[in-house]
């Protein structure tokens, strides 16, 4: 957009008809993020609050423009990026977030936990000293005292605060394994994500040369990171009727991750009422209907 129409359209937001700013605001959505600083300096100089709220809605649907931009973008990289398609869901909320202090965060606990590890360690044993760290040590939890806020479903809030839900907590438990060589994938178990260690050529030895699966073991985030055998999963989903197990206790992708992520977004902002909120969210899920 050429300067004196854009600087022509920014003149315009006050006018009080409401056919005028319809068009405006038509105008202005056509542009991308990279406009909203002008935005913000023409809010902090406009004294009329009609104004202000227009701005304000303007802003926030540039934002979110903005972050459905990168979500989809996201999802049509080939080497998907667990950490870049947390990063996007934060940036629904936090379209500011600063992501030099998540990735300082991240990497000090990673180099806290990787100075205990070295290669005579089995996978178990690794896992063991991961779960110390980030359960025992920094008290990461599960927020049941506010189990349906929306803040638990961002990476920034999980490393402030240490409380997420079992999704975002998962992930950030993927992620740190990941960092440290442990080979973690989601599983969609029932009520609460599972994450698996998986090692083909182990998995063999330890279940026998015709086992069809390569998971290892389980681990329970919701549960401290408690460690569960295929038996035990196996058992508990027959117990309560599940039928096809493999659904439930294989490895899923990382677009899976993601997408369990934005759902449970979804139940957070219908529990609390914002409508808006959970329209937008909706927006986000259906960019997943083509990505298995």
């Amino acid at each position: 957009m050429k300067k004196k129409k854009f600087q022509a359209l920014i003149n315009l937001l006050d006018d009080p008809d409401k056919e005028v700013f319809a068009v405006v605001e038509k105008e202005l959505l056509k542009e991308n993020h990279e406009i909203i600083p002008v935005l913000e300096d023409t809010w902090e100089n406009s004294f009329d609050e009609n104004s202000q709220e227009r701005i304000e809605n303007l802003i926030q649907n540039l934002q979110f423009k903005q972050t459905k931009k990168l979500l989809k973008s996201w999802l049509k990289t080939p080497e998907k990026n667990l950490l870049d398609g947390f990063l996007t869901v934060d940036r629904f909320q936090y379209p500011d977030l600063n992501l030099l202090l998540v990735f300082e965060k991240m990497e000090k606990i990673k180099k806290t936990i990787w100075l205990e590890l070295n290669n005579s360690l089995t996978l178990l044993e690794k896992t063991t000293i991961l779960n110390h760290f980030l359960f025992n040590i920094n008290g990461f939890s599960i927020n049941h005292n506010h189990i349906q806020s929306p803040q638990n479903c961002f990476l920034n809030q999980l490393l402030e605060t240490k409380k997420g839900n079992s999704v975002s907590l998962s992930i950030f438990y993927t992620l740190i394994a990941r960092q440290l060589e442990l080979p973690a994938y989601f599983v969609d178990f029932p009520r609460n994500p599972l994450i698996a260690v998986v090692d083909k050529n182990l998995a063999k030895k330890v279940h026998g040369k015709n086992t069809r699966s390569e998971v290892l073991f389980y681990i329970n985030v919701s549960n401290k990171g408690a460690i569960a055998s295929r038996k035990e999963i196996d058992y508990h989903l027959k117990k309560n009727n599940y039928k096809n197990t493999a659904e439930f206790t294989e490895p899923k992708s990382d677009i899976a991750f993601i997408n369990k992520l934005v759902e449970s977004m979804l139940e957070a902002y219908r529990s609390v009422g914002f409508a808006e909120k959970e329209l937008r969210v909706k927006e986000l899920l259906k960019l997943f209907r083509n990505h298995p």
